[in-house]
């Protein structure tokens, strides 16, 4: 690919927000892409593309490029060209990439080889056994796939797979999951007339197992109380096949709003949106639920591929705050459960810590629940997000 000064300059101010000011690689990526329309699709693939895998193997690239400081623009401009050298294995003949040496990378350990932090590799070293997490540090640098779920009350999936190839987009089946589809390459699906008629959704393979985990009927009472902007609610909705009472709960308005406008789009008619303001709001919902979903907040560690700045962005102070959450929200919110109804726990972390520890926690001091399954999700097994869901039952 040839390059161009201008275009190559775009992605040093992109990384160097994201690096030095903290902002979200998504954020950046989707603002620059906004603001340069004239870009054509191998610009944008370029500057996408770039972003993530620098973000992904900064620590590597650093260390190959003998880069120790990012703080200066003259060295984002490095650590570039070494990306650039080892995916090229040329560089253009530009004043920026003078000077530029790469290190033979044959004694790295795996820290700097798959760029994570000291304290993270050995945190879930410890947490995982050194053989899975080998596994798993490798496979959380892959790219993300694009997954769609086609939304069953208004088509099938193998119809939506069909109505996607008439658009010239080839999907791959999912095996054991009903509704699932993998994009073979990336387009942007949010233009298409299937997308805004509410036929199809962007949902990750693993995101996808937790809504049918909740064993759902149509005509029950169901709660999802971390419902963020939905994704989650409209597969329980379909599954349910519109019948019944969903009550999708959260402590950010702006995101049910947001879920109020794609569950119009989905053709769903039985979420009722709440907002959590307080302890009270959870207390009127005592024992009211035949099933309950936490999606509680995570540290996130098992979507790092496609969220790759949260590498160097989490802390371990973090996580012991939202283990502190976790606990916080199982407790008082599992009593909205019914007696003899399901209670399902999810995050999008591989840590032992936000997963199967709390639910042993949780069950120690609440004899009148008890475990059903749980169901330890990883990149390297599953090809998906890493996630984690235990399913509980309330005694009778």
């Amino acid at each position: 690919m040839k390059l161009f000064p201008n275009l190559v300059k775009s992605l040093v101010e992109g990384l160097n927000e994201i690096i030095n000011e903290g902002r979200y690689a998504d954020k950046v990526i989707e603002y620059m892409l906004k603001n340069n329309p004239k870009w054509g699709s191998r610009d944008r693939s370029f500057i996408a593309e770039s972003t993530y895998e620098i973000i992904r193997h900064k620590r590597y690239l650093q260390t190959l490029g003998a880069i120790n400081d990012l703080s200066e623009k003259e060295n984002i401009w490095k650590i570039i060209g070494v990306y650039l050298s080892k995916k090229y294995d040329e560089l253009p003949d530009w004043k920026e990439f003078e000077g530029i040496k790469i290190i033979d990378d044959a004694s790295f350990d795996r820290k700097t080889m798959q760029s994570y932090p000291d304290w993270m590799d050995s945190l879930l070293e410890t947490q995982l056994g050194a053989i899975l997490w080998n596994e798993e540090a490798i496979a959380l640098n892959q790219a993300a796939q694009v997954v769609l779920r086609s939304n069953s009350l208004k088509n099938t999936r193998m119809n939506l797979k069909k109505a996607l190839s008439n658009e010239g987009i080839e999907t791959e089946l999912v095996d054991n999951q009903d509704d699932a589809l993998v994009l073979t390459k990336r387009v942007n699906l949010f233009k298409l007339a299937l997308f805004q008629e509410g036929k199809l959704e962007v949902q990750d393979g693993s995101s996808q197992l937790i809504a049918p985990f909740l064993e759902l009927q149509p005509g029950q009472r169901v709660i999802d109380a971390c419902a963020g902007a939905g994704g989650k609610s409209l597969h329980i909705a379909a599954l349910m096949e519109n019948k019944g009472k969903l009550i999708s709960m959260d402590v950010e308005e702006f995101k049910l709003t947001e879920l109020k406008r794609r569950a119009r789009r989905a053709g769903v008619s039985i979420i009722e949106t709440r907002v959590i303001e307080n302890s009270k709001t959870i207390k009127r919902l005592s024992e009211s639920a035949d099933r309950v979903l936490l999606d509680v907040p995570c540290s996130g560690l098992g979507v790092l591929r496609r969220n790759p700045d949260a590498k160097w962005k989490l802390n371990p102070e973090f996580i012991d705050r939202v283990v502190l959450t976790q606990a916080e929200i199982l407790q008082n919110y599992s009593k909205m459960v019914k007696k003899g109804g399901i209670l399902v726990y999810a995050t999008c972390s591989i840590l032992p810590r936000e997963n199967q520890n709390q639910i042993e926690t949780f069950l120690s001091k609440n004899n009148d629940f008890e475990l059903i399954e749980d169901k330890k999700i990883y990149a390297s097994t599953h090809g998906f997000d890493g996630f984690y869901m235990a399913k509980l039952k309330r005694k009778i």
